[in-house]
């Protein structure tokens, strides 16, 4: 799949601006680094800054451009991923969840690679038109899907031990990080992430590198604890060295995070498929938590988003969207056709009815589908909702005075626009 980087990369001041999903991107004057911080609710940065703790991002901000864009919904993982790399939203790319149901064969599935996306990526057309392109994710499943066309390199964190040039277009990733893969569940598995991408800027000099951490710390800490503000200093560390090798330096974020637990430390989980079960009948509907992958320690498969489809033509998703709506901790549910107008999404890949939990209230199908046991003595943070949306959206050079780039509302998914259409580089 991978063939390493095409060099030399093509001259940027000898080509048009290139168009990927009906957006034109400049050529990069110098290496253009985008990070996807995962999980990074703008309050990390608050509470980081107020202890002293991100000198580099305090400078990004001030000296840059900073604002707060609007990650896509649903909040999470893949669905945020994908954007960010081509660019749009799931309405146009068909990602729209971890985890979802085939409308015609009823199937299950969990996404592990890019077979649900039907766009290309930023990084893929780049790529094909000569550019020198690398990405590193923390979870392979994303390499998978973010890797897909791509000619240069893409690896995982999580796999970096196994590389080879034919898959990933690198081999041997320890030796150029100096150390092997870290534990999955762990801080250093974002921190190798960065240190992959200043040592591919020192020894490779992509044109575009997409580093996607993950949201580990986030969902194990709140933003003042000890643990999150020393991982925070160390990533700021990491984008000083990104920097100073030369680069432009991007950060976006796919979803904030929010504690979703009662006082006493409980999940506050609302079970959605228990309340629908005793007003319409077992099996009556079907829920899906579309957060659901196979980091179960992050979320126990709890979020701020689910979605449910009719088992038949008993009830009406307008009939079961307005029982929902009278349930406590609920703050959105809407119909098929009424979701995918308010929030980009793709019909086929959409419930019957989504439903968007209120602030601090996480929502499950049943409560038998859910072991939480992997949560014990730790908070549920989670994410998905409305609540998750705002995210930060940084550069670490302004914009140019006469730049008109900045859309309104600004999503994350524009961030490679602005980096690479509109900074003054």
């Amino acid at each position: 799949m991978m063939s390493g980087m095409p060099a030399p990369s093509v001259r940027q001041d000898t080509v048009q601006p290139l168009e990927v999903n009906g957006r034109l991107y400049r050529w990069p004057k110098r290496p253009t680094v985008v990070v996807c911080f995962d999980g990074c609710d703008p309050s990390y940065l608050a509470a980081a800054s107020a202890a002293g703790m991100i000198p580099v991002l305090d400078r990004m901000q001030r000296e840059g451009f900073s604002a707060i864009a609007l990650a896509a919904m649903p909040t999470f993982t893949n669905p945020n991923n994908v954007s960010i790399v081509c660019g749009v939203p799931p309405a146009t790319h068909g990602v729209s969840g971890n985890f979802y149901i085939d409308r015609d064969s009823g199937r299950e599935v969990m996404m592990v690679d890019a077979t649900p996306m039907r766009a290309p990526t930023l990084l893929a057309a780049f790529s094909q038109a000569g550019a020198k392109v690398a990405a590193v994710t923390a979870k392979d499943k994303l390499r998978r899907a973010l890797g897909h066309d791509l000619k240069g390199i893409a690896f995982s964190a999580e796999k970096a031990d196994a590389t080879t040039e034919a898959e990933h277009g690198i081999a041997d990733v320890a030796t150029l990080v100096g150390r092997s893969a870290p534990d999955q569940y762990s801080a250093d598995l974002s921190l190798f992430v960065l240190d992959a991408g200043v040592r591919l800027l020192e020894t490779r000099r992509p044109d575009l590198l997409y580093l996607s951490l993950s949201d580990y710390v986030q969902h194990k800490h709140a933003p003042e604890e000890p643990e999150a503000l020393s991982f925070m200093a160390a990533v700021d560390a990491r984008l000083g060295q990104l920097i100073a090798a030369g680069a432009v330096v991007g950060i976006v974020a796919d979803h904030g995070m929010t504690d979703m637990a009662k006082p006493d430390g409980s999940p506050n989980v609302l079970y959605l498929g228990d309340a629908l079960d005793a007003a319409f009948g077992v099996g009556a509907v079907r829920v899906v938590c579309p957060i659901t992958d196979p980091f179960v320690r992050h979320h126990g498969a709890l979020g701020g988003f689910v979605r449910v489809h009719l088992a038949g033509a008993d009830r009406s998703a307008a009939e079961v969207a307005a029982f929902v709506r009278t349930l406590p901790g609920i703050a959105v549910a809407l119909t098929r056709d009424e979701a995918c107008a308010r929030f980009d999404l793709p019909p086929d890949r959409e419930g019957d009815v989504a439903v968007i939990a209120d602030k601090g209230i996480a929502l499950g199908a049943r409560a038998a589908d859910h072991d939480l046991s992997q949560l014990a003595g730790t908070r549920l943070r989670s994410h998905g909702g409305l609540t998750e949306q705002p995210v930060p959206f940084i550069l670490s050079l302004p914009l140019r005075k006469d730049s008109n780039a900045v859309a309104q509302p600004l999503r994350n998914y524009d961030i490679f626009a602005l980096a690479l259409n509109a900074v003054e580089a």
